[in-house]
């Protein structure tokens, strides 16, 4: 459930647009940040992940590429330090490693709190904010050159997963993301985009 979850979250990491529309700072919002992060047709990049367990007093540490295609086709692919890969395409999850010989497919909408989870992050994309307040309350912060949002649970069976969810980015761009979940553990994941 965590791999789908950090999965989930890249959709928005890799979200942005190709091109900043200048929009004056008085103007911009909420509204605003969803259409621009909505307009990505294509991007990849590269991530770090730092997964932070109660049990553990060491963070784990994983890195390796994403690439996100509208409107809701995303692959990662951790390299480092096993491979692995998570492909989510039209609602449904491909999980596989080849070196434990595992490979599972998930159809979303049969995990209940795990489709609403990603019907948030569709929501996002497609600049639908109606449909994401109908699942997270929304908070913004900042302004277009540097902004934090920050999303937390509706629905109790969602909040008894994920307390909040903070995505932090510049312009039209998530930076990082960071995951907290109901057990204490937390994630944080940096994204940097490769040039086209």
């Amino acid at each position: 459930m965590r791999y789908l979850l950090t999965l989930l979250c890249l959709v928005s990491a890799m979200a942005h647009a190709e091109a900043v529309s200048s929009v004056p700072s008085t103007e911009w919002g909420l509204p605003q940040l969803m259409q621009s992060l909505a307009q990505v047709q294509r991007s990849q990049g590269k991530f770090v992940e730092r997964k932070h367990l109660k049990v553990l007093d060491v963070a784990l540490t994983s890195s390796g590429t994403l690439s996100f295609q509208a409107p809701g086709h995303l692959e990662k692919r951790t390299l480092m330090p096993r491979e692995d890969s998570l492909v989510l395409d039209q609602g449904v999850l491909i999980i596989e490693n080849k070196a434990r010989n595992i490979k599972r497919t998930l159809v979303l909408q049969e995990y209940p709190v795990v489709w609403a989870f990603v019907e948030s992050i569709r929501s996002t994309l497609a600049g639908d904010l109606p449909t994401l307040e109908r699942f997270y309350k929304v908070e913004l912060k900042g302004d277009a050159s540097k902004w934090r949002m920050k999303l937390q649970p509706r629905d109790q069976r969602t909040h008894q997963m994920v307390s909040e969810i903070v995505f932090l980015g510049r312009a039209n761009r998530v930076t990082s993301i960071e995951m907290r979940e109901a057990n204490g553990d937390h994630s944080t994941m940096t994204v940097t985009e490769e040039a086209p």
